[in-house]
């Protein structure tokens, strides 16, 4: 997956990361949402940003529809192009990351080794996979597209969770149970993680 232009060098700026933590007053971070399709991956990344932006942090939230009416509007669903809509989203959620942004990408990202490609782009600890861990038959009766649907009837090619494979994350940082807990209650689980991993502070909480 990995590409780099020839004949270029990376310009470090005045103005670091570190520099740009302080002046917003919080550290930044990669908050990777994957999960099947109607697993409430974006529902759940939205919800996270409402609750950030209360506490005054700088959010920006990559929605994997929102992406490819743009960015990555030139792919299509194949193996290849999934990878590199994938490859695309994980280099700018690192210059978002740079710009001491908390990022949240809610993308089905089904492969493990694209979850990985995009881990290994920043340093430890940065990268936090949230596993919206729900059963199939649930995310169905969620199909507000009626994509599983089509799917099924042979009409879309290539679906996640029924004609290509989601290869669960064997230990994300956070597995919530999107399809029994409520939204409110998964909001504080990943609210939790960013406490714990010092993204954010108590206090900041407590305001």
């Amino acid at each position: 997956m990995e590409k780099q232009s020839t004949n270029t060098i990376w310009h470090h700026a005045t103005v670091s990361r570190a520099r740009r933590e302080s002046l917003n007053g919080h550290k930044s971070a990669i908050l990777w949402f994957t999960g099947l399709s109607g697993a409430g991956k974006s529902t759940l990344a939205h919800a996270v940003e409402e609750r950030l932006y209360q506490l005054k942090c700088r959010t920006l939230v990559l929605d994997g529809d929102n992406v490819r009416q743009g960015l990555c509007g030139d792919l299509g669903f194949s193996h290849q192009d999934r990878q590199e809509n994938i490859r695309r989203i994980a280099e700018v959620a690192k210059l978002m990351l740079e710009a001491g942004t908390i990022t949240l990408t809610a993308f089905i990202s089904p492969f493990r080794a694209e979850r990985q490609y995009a881990r290994n782009l920043v340093p430890h600890g940065d990268f936090i996979e949230i596993y919206c861990n729900c059963d199939l038959s649930v995310c169905e009766t969620r199909d507000v597209k009626g994509l599983y649907k089509k799917a099924r009837q042979g009409e879309i090619k290539l679906f996640t969770g029924i004609s290509s494979p989601y290869e669960e994350p064997e230990n994300p940082d956070l597995n919530i149970d999107t399809g029994i807990y409520e939204l409110e209650a998964c909001v504080e689980q990943v609210m939790g993680m960013l406490e714990l991993r010092g993204v954010i502070t108590p206090l900041q909480r407590e305001l």
